[in-house]
């Protein structure tokens, strides 16, 4: 017989899985909460129900980074995707107005290499902190063939908890109500096939470029996290009432503010009421591509727009000021046949 065949000679390093649990281990003091019972490393995660709540519903989301992880695996900057991983599942919930109790992590790659995985875990970890929830587990796939040495992919979702009478669905959406946008950091996690055709397939523009009126390289404007707004709708539930809270990411303003729009109800959005952040202009311009086409791929500039009674908005914006966030009056509720209209 020949020389024995291991798993390692398939190309998948077992070791280097143990010692990517090591890593992970050592860095998850900033996210362990109250709830979590045990430790990473068993077959499940255990979080124990928080009390206090008289019919408690928990609420879950999934999602993953998409085509953003190209660019940061092109331009080698790994430390912030893990962030948007986070932010894309548990702004999801919290616009059901649930809190947040605990994220799973999925990174397949297809040679697994634990420094590169101690980077996107931290990314990861600093999301959770930021979102107030635990790390609870996760998995990490070695998968040589599905993907090559050096490519990954990053998935996860969140499950949190909320009062089933405060669920917060749009369902008490009305004609004459105010919608209020709370500014983006940027693109978010969204559009980004677009965004490379534009950038490389159009322009040959070079990830290390800094371009004129920008902080940083390109790779750097375009990998900027996405916001976690979770403290935020948090607080501002304790202090106005929210009929609705649209997280905008694939579809942009047009989709996903149409979904929280009840039978009889369509949204009336001013699209002069904010600025917009230059990397959408510049995007624009540089792919020639038409505004309907910019506001169905992207932001535009706003990750959340909250649907509040005319009586409140002014309030609800004033908080929004005091809690630190760039916040719009972007339009109406009005009557009609559901879906957003765009001025």
């Amino acid at each position: 017989m020949g020389d024995q065949v291991t798993y390692r000679d398939a190309g998948v390093d077992i070791e280097a899985g143990y010692e990517v649990v090591r890593r992970i281990k050592k860095l998850l003091g900033p996210v362990q909460q109250p709830g979590v019972l045990g430790g990473i490393g068993s077959f499940g995660g255990l979080f124990a129900l928080p009390k206090g709540y008289e019919e408690p519903v928990l609420v879950a989301g999934t999602d993953g980074v998409g085509t953003k992880l190209l660019i940061a695996q092109k331009a080698d900057l790994l430390e912030t995707v893990g962030i948007d991983l986070v932010a894309m599942c548990v702004n999801d919930i919290a616009a059901m107005g649930a809190k947040p109790l605990f994220f799973l992590d999925y990174l397949a790659v297809g040679k697994l290499v634990p420094e590169t995985a101690e980077r996107l875990l931290k990314g990861i970890i600093a999301g959770c902190q930021e979102a107030d929830c635990a790390l609870l587990g996760g998995e990490t796939a070695e998968m040589p063939g599905v993907y090559d040495p050096g490519e990954f992919d990053l998935a996860g979702f969140a499950v949190g908890i909320a009062e089933k009478k405060q669920i917060i669905s749009g369902e008490t959406i009305a004609p004459g109500d105010v919608l209020i946008g709370i500014a983006s950091s940027g693109l978010h996690s969204n559009g980004f096939s677009l965004v490379r055709k534009i950038c490389f397939d159009l322009n040959n523009w070079d990830l290390g470029t800094r371009l004129a009126g920008f902080d940083g390289t390109l790779a750097e404007v375009l990998l900027t996290p996405t916001r976690i707004y979770v403290r935020t709708i948090q607080k501002l539930l304790t202090k106005v009432p929210i009929k609705g809270i649209a997280h905008i990411t694939g579809g942009g303003l047009p989709e996903n503010v149409g979904r929280i729009m009840p039978p009889g109800c369509q949204a009336r959005i001013d699209t002069t009421s904010w600025p917009t952040p230059p990397i959408f202009t510049l995007l624009q311009e540089a792919g020639s591509v038409s505004k309907a086409e910019m506001f169905h791929a992207f932001n535009m500039g706003l990750g959340l727009v909250l649907a509040v009674a005319a009586a409140d908005a002014a309030q609800t914006l004033a908080e929004l000021a005091e809690l630190g966030e760039a916040a719009y009056r972007v339009g109406i509720v009005t009557t009609g046949s559901g879906g957003v209209v765009l001025d």
